[in-house]
């Protein structure tokens, strides 16, 4: 499945990408999907900062799916190389639930335009059946179209809300 958000921010492109880069924990109160964020690394080298934090979200996931795994995949660890010399972000999430089964990265960049910032995210979602450990050969497909439903329903909205975080956060402390 692949993963494809834009969204746009009426603010410059260098404070949209320090303001996500830099001001996570200040980000959360505007971002209401997610409960909190744990800063497990942060490092920085030669116009890059390489980050690893600990997400846990919320929502609603199917029954079927809860009963399987509980609530292990609304926690993720994300893997990030911020490129400051073109405004790039690489990532990898690596889920709770199923780890050596899901593949879950991509690159966002951050795009100036008129004064305004359109961050492009472009990943992709892999779900391999056979490498979910613990159930029968029958239901690993039919979790792994259950997982994959779920996340992908989960993914750009969380996207787009971050986004909508970041805007609101920056109209409130640049105004």
């Amino acid at each position: 499945m692949l993963i494809h958000a834009d969204v746009s921010i009426p603010f410059p492109r260098p404070l949209v990408y320090f303001t996500y880069r830099d001001q996570l924990m200040d980000l959360l109160p505007y971002i209401p999907n997610i409960r909190s964020v744990e800063v497990k690394s942060r490092y920085e080298e030669n116009q890059h900062v390489y980050s690893v934090n600990l997400w846990h979200g919320g929502g609603n996931m199917p029954l079927t799916l809860k009963a399987v795994i509980g609530d292990a995949l609304v926690s993720w660890i994300e893997y990030n190389t911020w490129n400051e010399s073109d405004f790039t972000l690489e990532w990898r999430i690596e889920t709770k639930a199923f780890t050596e089964a899901i593949f879950c990265a991509g690159k966002n960049h951050f795009l100036e335009e008129n004064g305004k910032t359109i961050i492009q995210t472009r990943g992709e979602l892999k779900i391999d059946p056979k490498k979910i450990n613990g159930l029968s050969a029958p239901l690993k497909g039919k979790v792994a179209h259950l997982v994959e439903n779920f996340l992908g329903k989960k993914i750009v909205p969380n996207l787009i809300q971050m986004g909508k975080g970041v805007h609101d956060y920056l109209e409130k402390k640049v105004n």
